[in-house]
């Protein structure tokens, strides 16, 4: 049975370790063309006129670190709830947190 086999042989490569090969070279490509993400550091404050003081011409936002949101001031969650802090908009968002756009989430 095993010289049957040989004899048919052709010397190519199996598909699944041709799909092996390219997955693998695929993987190194990304891996050294992807950009690193760099966490900014975010600065939660306990009132709106500190974080005014601190980001004086950007809009000041309550973001919510539960559920990963941020909320404009006329927004329904805007300053409620224990898990929370006022931030610059800007710092949010490039922090990873998601607008809110009914401010009923």
């Amino acid at each position: 049975m095993r010289f049957k086999i040989a004899a048919h042989s052709t010397g190519r490569r199996t598909r699944p370790a041709a799909r092996a090969g390219i997955g693998a070279a695929a993987a190194i490509a990304l891996f050294c063309c992807a950009q690193q993400t760099v966490a900014l550091p975010l600065t939660p404050f306990g009132s709106e006129t500190q974080a005014r003081r601190h980001c004086p011409g950007d809009t000041v936002v309550w973001l919510d670190f539960r559920r990963g949101r941020y909320y404009f001031k006329g927004q329904s969650r805007y300053a409620r709830g224990f898990d929370g802090g006022f931030v610059c908009g800007t710092e949010a968002r490039e922090s990873g947190y998601r607008r809110s756009l009914f401010g009923l989430r």
